[in-house]
């Protein structure tokens, strides 16, 4: 049996349940409730009830007095009282049908909800991979449009054709002109070469006029001394012949 008390409260206070059974105590008394289909704590349980219908009406019977009416009372009382309990019973099995049902309800849709989860996710993952494709693709606008912007700071094509052009002619002159002065260079190389040649020989044909000059002029003054010598001799020898 299960008991409450109640605390009055005064003004400002809150009101507190007390119970005379635990939690585990009151699944117990639940259970047994449920068991013995009794809905109330006061009174005949109807299991019982209908026990000691059962029992009058074989007791009853077992008799060997003529009791035919007592017999068809009890049975009567026995049958009503089985109806009575059976409905709750049929009640049960509704609910229970009703749950079994449902939970198959719930299973599809717990399969259903999975299905969406798992197609949800794919669809973020496919979601994601756009969105770094989109954003590549963003940043190659974005390089794109730079270099567009690039490209149109400089001058027409052909303006730098035309510029490419007279460079090239002036390389082509520069070319030229170096080619040029290259073959001057060598020609002042080769005339450098022959004037210092020129030079070396004429250097050595100076020395050798010079030595021979040289020389001669030697040989005239030996010749010269001699000549005197000869003359200074040949003098005293003709005064004394005088």
């Amino acid at each position: 049996m299960l008991a409450r008390g109640r605390k009055v409260a005064g003004k400002g206070e809150t009101v507190a349940a007390h119970y005379a059974f635990g939690p585990l105590e009151d699944d117990l008394i639940i259970k047994h409730r449920l068991l013995t289909r009794t809905t109330t704590t006061r009174g005949e349980p109807p299991l019982k009830k209908l026990q000691k219908k059962f029992t009058a009406f074989a007791s009853e019977v077992e008799k060997e007095a003529d009791n035919y009416c007592d017999c068809e009372r009890l049975a009567k009382a026995f049958l009503q009282e089985l109806n009575t309990f059976e409905i709750p019973l049929l009640k049960s099995k509704a609910v229970i049908d009703a749950n079994l049902r449902e939970k198959e309800n719930f299973n599809d849709l717990k399969d259903e909800i999975n299905a969406q989860i798992l197609q949800a996710q794919a669809d973020i993952e496919d979601l994601k991979r756009q969105l770094e494709e989109s954003k590549i693709e963003r940043q190659h606008k974005e390089e794109c449009e730079a270099i567009r912007k690039l490209v149109a700071m400089q001058p027409p094509r052909s303006e730098t054709q035309k510029v490419i052009t007279e460079l090239e002619k002036e390389i082509a002159k520069l070319g030229a002109e170096n080619t040029a002065s290259s073959r001057t260079l060598e020609l002042r190389k080769k005339q450098f070469a022959l004037l210092l040649h020129v030079v070396d020989e004429l250097q050595n044909t100076i020395e050798e006029e010079q030595r021979s000059l040289m020389e001669e002029l030697r040989n005239a003054v030996d010749d010269h001394n001699k000549s005197g010598v000869e003359d200074a001799s040949g003098v005293p020898e003709a005064m004394a012949v005088d």
